[in-house]
């Protein structure tokens, strides 16, 4: 017989996926942190001496090159990244919930949050 998904359900799934995303987020953050102190980090005289650029691709992609070298700092970015993210994968994570319980209304509900969030994530500008 079938067991049919229940809210205590959900919200069961959705904390679990919550607490794990606050754990990944630490543990990542930490291990920066110690790879930080490791390799000798000082804080740099001249933001501007960085040499990162303002647009967006140089950013990500000196994130994307400093990950890949192992450093401190891109490691504990990482950590934040996924702190950012656990809360758009627990709405993402509701909206499946929401269309194996056929609650339609909460479905178009976190349809319009996620959508709200992603083109605020993607066009959104930091100056």
């Amino acid at each position: 017989m079938k067991k049919n998904f229940t809210d205590v359900d959900l919200n069961r799934s959705v904390g679990n996926l919550l607490r794990l995303g606050v754990i990944l987020s630490v543990a990542t953050s930490l291990i920066g942190f110690v790879k930080l102190f490791i390799e000798g980090f000082e804080m740099p005289k001249k933001y501007s001496s960085l040499n990162v650029g303002t647009s967006s691709e140089k950013v990500w992609g000196h994130f994307w090159s400093s990950l890949c070298e192992g450093q401190g700092s891109a490691i504990i970015q990482l950590g934040i990244l996924l702190l950012i993210f656990t809360p758009l994968m627990r709405i993402v994570f509701a909206l499946i919930g929401y269309l194996k319980e056929k609650d339609y209304v909460y479905v178009v509900i976190s349809s319009i949050v996620l959508t709200i969030m992603a083109v605020s994530f993607f066009a959104g500008y930091a100056h």
